[in-house]
């Protein structure tokens, strides 16, 4: 197996890529053969995006009563849940949570509102804050705002949106057991309106919500088809309330071996590890790095609490990584 994926991380480094197969056969490595994988993913992922890690930071904008049923979401209104539920916040609490953002060394911040998308005078009032992010920071604004065409991608853009985030959550195949409310392909093809519309595209999803090793291969293949600019990987935080709420915990190794295989598949992009990383990584927090993954979410996520922030920045101090400073 060593052979196998030295021979692997070759092939990508000089250009080619990994088979479907290969895929699968690395979700099976155990013992000693797991380094291996994480060693290849590190070489992989220096060669094509450096050593370098981008931060990024959210704010919940708008929360709860979603009309979607995700399976795993605290705000959806399937769920009875103790999430909090508040309509879109001011452009001055985006503009204030966009400077903290900033000072804490992210190049990134995330307008993030619940529900299947935004219109009208919520528009309106993202488009706004963006504009003033744009004039008084130095941050990249992003923005995820559910299910959207390509003219509100591009009123996005020309506002100062630097990227959309739009996750497709799992594969095609297991999606109907976790949401019903609307279709894998309405998020495609908003992946597709986003990048029509010449904008970046952040989108991946969430791991352990009852996918087989083989579904997580075949979401990071509709990743690659689709050219997405960088992927969040989330690791499910069972919220009591959700439907589920009693799901097993993914083993920090099979988080690490999940970043490392997205590495191969996906060479050049930006795997940003998200949602679930304390809970489930634990003491294993810093193994993103060493597992192929260049980015990670600092602060609180949609929901639930994150790591202090000063901890995760003494962790890349500790490790010698330098982070992406914001810039326009």
């Amino acid at each position: 197996m060593e052979k196998m994926i030295n021979d692997i991380a070759h092939r990508i480094i000089a250009g080619g890529s990994i088979t479907e197969a290969e895929a699968i056969q690395l979700t099976q490595v155990q013992g000693t053969e797991v380094y291996d994988l994480f060693r290849a993913a590190t070489r992989v992922k220096e060669h094509f995006v450096g050593n370098e890690v981008h931060l990024c930071s959210i704010i919940n904008a708008k929360s709860g009563r979603c009309a979607e049923n995700c399976a795993f979401c605290a705000q959806s209104a399937h769920h009875k849940t103790d999430a909090p539920v508040y309509p879109l916040v001011q452009e001055e609490e985006m503009l204030a949570s966009a400077r903290m953002a900033e000072t804490n060394g992210s190049a990134c911040f995330g307008i993030i509102t619940s529900g299947t998308t935004v219109n009208g005078p919520e528009l309106e009032q993202i488009l706004t804050a963006l504009r003033r992010i744009r004039k008084e920071t130095t941050i990249l604004p992003s923005c995820s705002l559910g299910i959207i065409d390509e003219e509100t991608a591009r009123k996005l853009k020309e506002a100062g949106m630097d990227t959309y985030h739009h996750n497709l959550e799992t594969a095609a195949s297991f999606f109907p057991q976790i949401c019903t409310t609307h279709d894998y392909q309405d998020d495609v093809n908003t992946v597709r309106a986003v990048k029509k519309a010449g904008v970046k595209v952040c989108c991946g999803g969430i791991f352990g919500l009852g996918e087989s090793a083989a579904q997580r291969v075949e979401m990071a293949l509709t990743l690659k088809d689709l050219d997405v600019d960088s992927v969040p990987m989330n690791f499910l935080n069972p919220i009591e309330g959700t439907r589920l709420e009693g799901a097993a915990n993914i083993t920090a190794q099979e988080c690490l071996k999940t970043i490392a295989i997205y590495r191969l598949i996906l060479p050049g992009k930006r795997i940003t590890v998200c949602g679930g990383r304390e809970k489930n990584l634990r003491d294993l927090q810093s193994w993103i790095f060493f597992a192929g993954a260049n980015g990670t979410m600092i602060g609180n996520y949609l929901t639930t609490l994150g790591r202090n922030v000063d901890t995760d920045l003494t962790m890349f101090s500790d490790l010698g990584l330098k982070t992406v400073m914001c810039a326009h």
